[in-house]
């Protein structure tokens, strides 16, 4: 029987990675260029303004020459550490269908691991929960190994602590870093750490969405309890980790991409294009 259990892992294993190296091969194919590119430190070009793009991206040289507002686009070096914080707190693991928050995330977290390492970027992972999961950028394909195997094991009964870990990690990052959070965003204080680091670094957020929470969306008042504590609380539909449209602007305008990734749906096709997008267009440019 334990023989029976361990070729049924294994084979669950295999299984996940050939996932996993399917959604790195989508992310990459047919482009030269990193597609994880968005604003960095080498000046491209400049295009008009478009509502929601950040103030500090102006280009006040031509907009001035012109008359009509246009903003800076940059492109950032090929190897640059890219770090993939993964929220592992409670509510991720709670599910309205076969595929959780987490395990989704796990999932792309792999994809743009690999992905990364084709680019010759190093990738490192930091958990968002209470326990200290931290594994610095490598290039090493065994440890993104490791790590993956680690995270599909590992014991989401934490709480979220997304805002703190941001905040923690901004003093160690000595260069320009890619920062992908994927996360539910249900940390109220998560926001305004994001728009701070997005100052000196290149973000993008993937909010993961279980189906049951769309209708939460103008629900009016609703009673709910907090996986990750047990809490109970009283909240509105308005809320804005109830509005990813609403929270989608707040981070545009911070300079911060954002993409919504509903769990029972297909993500391979919609990853390979918002990352194209801002590899082409820029930040801001969608």
């Amino acid at each position: 029987m334990q023989g029976q259990l361990e070729s049924l892992d294994t084979l669950d294993s295999r299984q996940f990675l050939i996932a996993v190296r399917r959604l790195a091969d989508a992310l990459s194919y047919g482009s030269d260029k990193s597609p994880f590119l968005g604003s960095g430190l080498e000046y491209v070009q400049s295009r008009p303004y478009v509502p929601g793009d950040p103030v500090k991206c102006i280009d006040w040289r031509i907009t001035g020459r012109t008359r009509k507002v246009f903003v800076k686009e940059y492109e950032a070096p090929k190897r640059m550490d890219c770090w993939l914080l993964i929220d592992t707190s409670a509510s991720m693991t709670i599910s309205s269908t076969r595929r959780s928050k987490y395990g989704t995330a796990v999932h792309i977290a792999g994809g743009l691991a690999f992905a990364c390492l084709d680019r010759v970027s190093p990738v490192g992972v930091l958990g968002i929960g209470d326990r200290t999961l931290r594994v610095e950028p490598s290039l090493s394909r065994p440890m993104i190994l490791q790590w993956l195997h680690r995270l599909r094991h590992y014991r989401c009964d934490e709480r979220t602590t997304l805002h703190r870990r941001l905040l923690e990690l901004q003093p160690s990052l000595k260069n320009r870093a890619l920062l992908i959070v994927l996360s539910d965003l249900h940390d109220p204080e998560a926001l305004p750490a994001l728009k701070q680091l997005g100052q000196a670094h290149d973000v993008v957020v993937l909010q993961l969405r279980d189906p049951a929470e769309r209708s939460l969306r103008g629900a009016g008042f609703l009673r709910a309890r907090e996986a990750e504590t047990g809490r109970s609380l009283v909240t509105h539909g308005r809320a804005v980790w109830t509005d990813p449209t609403e929270l989608a602007q707040q981070l545009r305008r911070a300079g911060i991409d954002h993409l919504l990734i509903d769990t029972e749906q297909p993500f391979a096709w919609r990853l390979r294009h918002f990352f194209g997008n801002r590899n082409l267009l820029g930040k801001g440019a969608r």
